[in-house]
């Protein structure tokens, strides 16, 4: 078992910045893939960025080049540097790692990106 624990949400104009932080209960990011979903309402849950446990990383089309994934496993801490925010980025972020065959989540963290 591990618990995930999401901070760095926020209210932030269009054009602006935000980091978002993960922390788990215990090291997994260098041994199991975890990543960042987000939920906008009325939509499913989208893939936002995953990163491997060997560092290899994937991101949605909609955040390439905009949103950057990376981890400190000292920290035990995942993060998301986001980038030229958009207000069609405004969602719920959830963080998620997978244990085998066990998906984990974050309780989330509301980004709004609004002027």
């Amino acid at each position: 078992q591990v618990q995930l624990v999401e901070s760095g949400g926020g209210l932030v104009q269009p054009g602006g910045s935000l980091r978002l932080s993960c922390t788990a209960s215990r090291n997994i990011f260098s041994s199991y893939s975890t990543g960042w979903y987000r939920q906008s309402p009325g939509k499913q849950r989208e893939l936002v960025a995953r990163i491997s446990s060997g560092g290899s990383t994937n991101y949605a089309d909609s955040v390439k080049g905009r949103f950057t994934i990376s981890r400190d496993n000292a920290k035990n801490t995942l993060y998301l540097q986001m980038n030229t925010l958009k207000p069609e980025d405004t969602a719920v972020y959830y963080c998620w790692g997978v244990i085998r065959t066990t998906d984990y989540w974050g309780q989330g963290t509301q980004v709004t990106v609004s002027s």
